[in-house]
């Protein structure tokens, strides 16, 4: 009888290892999915605009995040997408000027 108890004790507790990152992942992915749905309405991607919200949420949601990294890295991530977003807009001087100090303030 108590080889058995050990044996379901044994199994529960390894059971419950194996779960436990799954039960942490979980709340990490909605608070990414939270975020670049803010990011996306912040750059006027709305619910209306369809592929491109697709596209950018792709993007956003693929985005390793950088933990215990430098932030110069972070800046220079975000100075790269911000200047790919200007080009695919085709910002020139000033008007570019302003995109991208707000979008690298975001």
């Amino acid at each position: 009888m108590q080889t058995v108890v050990r044996t379901l004790t044994l199994a529960f507790f390894a059971f419950s290892l194996g779960v436990t990152p799954l039960a942490i992942a979980a709340p990490a992915q909605q608070n990414k999915m939270k975020a670049c749905n803010e990011q996306a309405n912040k750059k006027g991607f709305g619910e209306g605009k369809g592929d491109e919200r697709k596209a950018f949420l792709k993007e956003c949601l693929s985005a390793k995040s950088v933990k215990g990294g430098s932030s110069k890295d972070t800046q220079q991530n975000k100075m790269k997408t911000c200047n790919k977003e200007a080009g695919e807009k085709q910002l020139k001087g000033d008007d570019r000027k302003k995109f991208m100090s707000d979008c690298l303030s975001a």
